[in-house]
């Protein structure tokens, strides 16, 4: 079955070149230019990924992050917002609220079809053990002492990168290239503030050890 992905996108010109792009990679696309339209939608039918301009009329997409991350049951829908504003702090402000991943205008048609990918592109084998958290890389559920923790997808693939680890010290370069795989249109501080959410999520601000220099590992 094909992956669904949401394009919310209010330049028809842009929206046309993304739905086309990714359908075909085979990917479901359906595109809507504004907020309300999409939320009638996401409550009927949740997709896959969210390709999310920030820029939009009525609702804003800030505000429409809110409202998807709000209900902690949407934390497995990857989000990448698609924007003009290049400033770091637009960066950084958007993935506080829960994105996965930032895609700058103008933008290479290759670069999102493999940004894309990279979002779906996970492996399954066992369960990793760390103090009292548990994570299940196949379910792609993390617990703590039986109450689980929801994640977004991001979160979830740094964590389980740090486990598979088994302590090494893993660098920032290879975290993003987990997330985003070899591509250069990225900023580096998406790493901590995703590692800075994980620590708040486990309620543990030292599970993650942050080794300057060289990266960051699991604390053991």
């Amino acid at each position: 079955m094909k992956k669904l992905i949401y394009s919310v996108e209010d330049d028809k010109d842009i929206a046309y070149i993304i739905k086309i792009a990714l359908e075909n990679a085979n990917y479901e696309v359906k595109s809507f230019d504004n907020g309300e339209d999409f939320l009638k939608e996401f409550n009927k039918v949740k997709p896959n990924l969210i390709l999310l301009d920030m820029m939009l009329p009525k609702i804003q997409g800030a505000d429409l992050l809110k409202i998807i991350r709000k209900d902690e049951a949407n934390n497995d829908i990857d989000i990448i917002i698609i924007s003009a504003n290049k400033l770091v702090s637009d960066k950084v402000n958007g993935l506080n609220l829960g994105a996965d991943d930032y895609i700058a205008k103008p933008f290479d048609l290759l670069e999102l079809v493999s940004r894309v990918n990279a979002r779906f592109r996970k492996n399954k084998s066992k369960i990793y053990k760390i103090k009292d958290i548990l994570i299940n890389e196949e379910k792609r559920l993390v617990t703590k002492q039986d109450e689980v923790i929801r994640l977004t997808n991001s979160e979830f693939d740094i964590l389980l990168t740090l486990a598979k680890a088994n302590g090494d010290i893993v660098s920032r370069e290879s975290l993003m290239n987990t997330l985003w795989g070899e591509s250069e249109a990225y900023e580096s501080r998406t790493i901590d503030m995703h590692i800075g959410a994980i620590r708040k999520k486990l309620k543990d601000k030292d599970i993650i050890l942050t080794i300057h220099g060289h990266g960051y590992r699991l604390n053991e």
